[in-house]
């Protein structure tokens, strides 16, 4: 299928729950003393994957469209899966849900397909098992499959993150729940807090200091209803595009705010996109507002790097398509991270982008773009990654020559919908 420019977007726009707040919720929910109910549920295939594994944990989950209601069984309620447990393409299902069959007393294996199981769990697999559960993975303990030997009687531990991660966070955290004493942990740099704010919401014993985050053994968690604010990391391929193509309008509705994911707001104002947030609220401890997006045609390159890249790493891949349009050079450092995502994020951008003609330099932790050149048309490789597929859709709506997608089936991970948002939207 080409992608190829239009003339502008307009209209309002209404995004699916956010994924990771999503997780969080069907995992808290089936950890409950009772019914929850989750409207604006995230539909990705990611968020699927979590539900089906809580089913097979015995857990009743009813599903009606973008509703689910959970019936919790408490904190020792799930049961002994019978089968090997998959979580497809979801990192996040896999190391969180990790830190919470640590703490079963019963044994499960937890795999994922071709793509997630080349992704690094080590760095869960380590504090896990310094509270007491027994991991084991392929490879030295590097990759999945994970065998995991729970034990109810874990014990807190203090531990310090060497690369600042929400997954890894969040599993020492939901660990922390079953573990007697308190458990502490820090990171270098503040990762996205969904976990925090949720356990906040709900009343249990997290207490919450900069880079450090503590929880305490929690004898049970209540029921709730939620509604999932729209996912910010879905509206930003349309806060790109809507920037770059001139008189475009855009309202971006319900969009989760939280301060940990707004990284990409901050760039692309900085670039110097006319950006506004307004209608601010809290949902359940989430900040949550509608975005107005203007299309001025025109961004200037900046640097990219430090603190701010937790606060952006997965709109990394959309916001180096900015780079490439903008005039003048775009850095991009220190995110490393990306090399362990779906795909080796950086690797698979600067491909992609020379392919289109992009004057990008592939660095250890980044890349260096020099933006602002007329593109030709090309056929992409999205690598099985559904941000990178996304990403360059976008940069063939902004293109005058447009691009060929190989296969857009890695969109449902995350966004399923997206092709049918985008043509509601263009003009």
């Amino acid at each position: 299928m080409i992608f190829k420019n239009i003339n502008r977007l307009e209209g309002e726009i209404y995004f699916p729950g956010d994924k990771s707040i999503t997780h969080r919720a069907i995992m808290f929910a089936s950890l409950s003393n009772g019914r929850c109910e989750i409207k604006n549920l995230g539909l990705g295939r990611d968020n699927l994957s979590t539900i089906r594994i809580f089913r097979d944990l015995g857990i009743e989950i009813k599903k009606n469209k973008d509703r689910v209601v959970i019936f919790g069984r408490g904190l020792n309620g799930l049961k002994e899966p019978q089968n090997i447990l998959d979580a497809e393409n979801s990192g996040t299902t896999i190391r969180i849900l990790s830190g919470i069959l640590s703490a079963q007393p019963f044994f499960s294996v937890i795999t994922g397909d071709k793509y997630l199981v080349k992704r690094p769990m080590k760095r869960v697999i380590e504090p896990l098992s310094l509270m007491g559960a027994e991991i084991s993975g392929r490879e030295g303990n590097r990759y999945p499959p994970l065998a995991i030997k729970g034990n109810p009687k874990l014990k807190a531990i203090e531990y310090e993150l060497s690369i600042a991660s929400a997954q890894v966070k969040s599993a020492i955290l939901m660990a922390g729940m079953y573990a007697e004493g308190t458990t502490v942990v820090s990171e270098p740099s503040k990762s996205r807090d969904h976990t925090e704010r949720f356990m906040k919401s709900l009343g249990l014993p997290v207490k919450v200091n900069q880079k450090k985050v503590s929880i305490s053994k929690v004898s049970e968690i209540p029921s709730f209803d939620i509604v999932i604010p729209g996912d910010i990391s879905s509206s930003a391929f349309f806060m790109v595009a809507g920037s770059l193509i001139k008189g475009s309008h855009l309202i971006l509705k319900n969009v989760g705010i939280n301060p940990t994911r707004t990284g990409i707001v901050e760039v692309l104002k900085k670039m110097g996109a006319d950006i506004s947030v307004f209608n601010e609220r809290y949902i359940n401890e989430e900040p949550v507002g509608d975005i107005l997006v203007k299309g001025t045609g025109s961004l200037k390159g900046v640097e990219i790097k430090g603190d701010i890249i937790p606060r952006l790493i997965d709109e990394i891949p959309v916001i180096a398509v900015a780079g490439a349009f903008a005039e003048g050079v775009t850095l991009i450092d220190d995110a490393e991270e990306l090399r362990v995502k779906e795909s080796d994020r950086i690797k698979a951008m600067v491909t992609e982008l020379k392919k289109m003609g992009v004057d990008v330099e592939e660095l250890p932790k980044g890349m260096l773009i020099k933006g602002g050149r007329k593109y030709k048309c090309g056929k992409i490789n999205t690598y099985g990654d559904h941000r990178v597929a996304m990403a360059m859709i976008v940069f063939g709506l902004i293109s005058k020559e447009g691009v060929m997608t190989d296969d857009r089936s890695s969109i449902e991970v995350s966004f399923p919908d997206f092709i049918q948002k985008l043509n509601e939207v263009i003009k």
